[in-house]
């Protein structure tokens, strides 16, 4: 039987940071299932008790302390959560006070650095970012392609939409995306709009059953969804886009992320992270 753990991320601010140091520490633990529960804004006294009681209640009910990932910087909120029954790991001081050492200065100890609108600036044009993915989806528009820092083609539903939106958010990458549809395939040829984007284009390619499980979810016993459709939409599309010089990528068993970071790694662009 496969144990399960409930682990907490616990935060004075949105949580992100904490989920993402602790969800990256518990894939390390794959005979081990765990039950996430994410708090966050614990900005208060009255909070970390509450935090406290539901920490002892869960492990009363499992019969086993729950790990608590926090990224607390008031001590006063977090010693009241370290007088729960957890494990509690401070997901900050295993890192500060290290580097407190090392840079002979203390750190700010300020709340909600990790994670809030620091440089007005950069959070405008990752909004920017987003509002080009999503004005530029799906060949929606074809306008201001020259201000793109990458376009993804390739046929619809293998993933060009998230992987686009993904980079704008995260790290602030304008990203249009544009499907390759069976006319393009009958020209053997990009449309004229894209023609002078050839070295900003990726192309996206996936498995044909998966493909047809995607589409099938969509359109259920149609044309589009069809083996046969799918089959013969990515062998076009894979013909034109080496045809036309575009690199290649197989979206069938890669994430958004690992999609993501080559892509940018490929085309020399600087990850902006906020």
């Amino acid at each position: 039987m496969t144990p399960n753990r409930t682990a907490f991320f616990v935060s004075d601010r949105t949580g992100i940071t904490a989920e993402m140091l602790g969800h990256s520490l518990l894939t390390q633990f794959e005979h081990v299932s765990f039950t996430e529960i994410t708090l966050p804004f614990v900005d208060s006294a009255e909070k970390a008790r509450d935090t406290a009681r539901q920490i002892d209640q869960t492990a009363a009910k499992d019969g086993s302390r729950p790990l608590v990932f926090s990224t607390l910087v008031d001590k006063e909120l977090s010693g009241i959560i370290q007088g729960a029954n957890g494990f509690y790991i401070d997901c900050f001081q295993v890192f500060i006070s290290p580097m407190e050492t090392e840079l002979a200065v203390k750190s700010s100890h300020t709340v909600g650095r990790s994670h809030s609108v620091r440089n007005n600036n950069s959070y405008f044009n990752r909004m920017e970012a987003v509002n080009f993915a999503l004005s530029h989806d799906d060949g929606q528009t074809t306008k201001q392609l020259d201000e793109a820092d990458v376009i993804l083609v390739g046929v619809s539903r293998c993933g060009k939409t998230p992987t686009c939106l993904y980079m704008a958010l995260q790290f602030g990458i304008r990203a249009a995306n544009y499907p390759l549809i069976p006319e393009d395939f009958e020209a053997k040829k990009l449309p004229s709009a894209l023609h002078d984007h050839r070295k900003k284009m990726f192309g996206l390619t996936i498995r044909a059953d998966r493909l047809q499980r995607i589409r099938h979810e969509r359109r259920p016993g149609s044309t589009y969804s069809s083996m046969e459709n799918c089959e013969y939409e990515i062998r076009e599309a894979e013909i034109l886009m080496r045809a036309e010089g575009i690199s290649i990528l197989d979206t069938s068993t890669k994430s958004i992320e690992e999609l993501a970071t080559t892509i940018l790694q490929i085309a020399n662009l600087h990850r902006h992270v906020y």
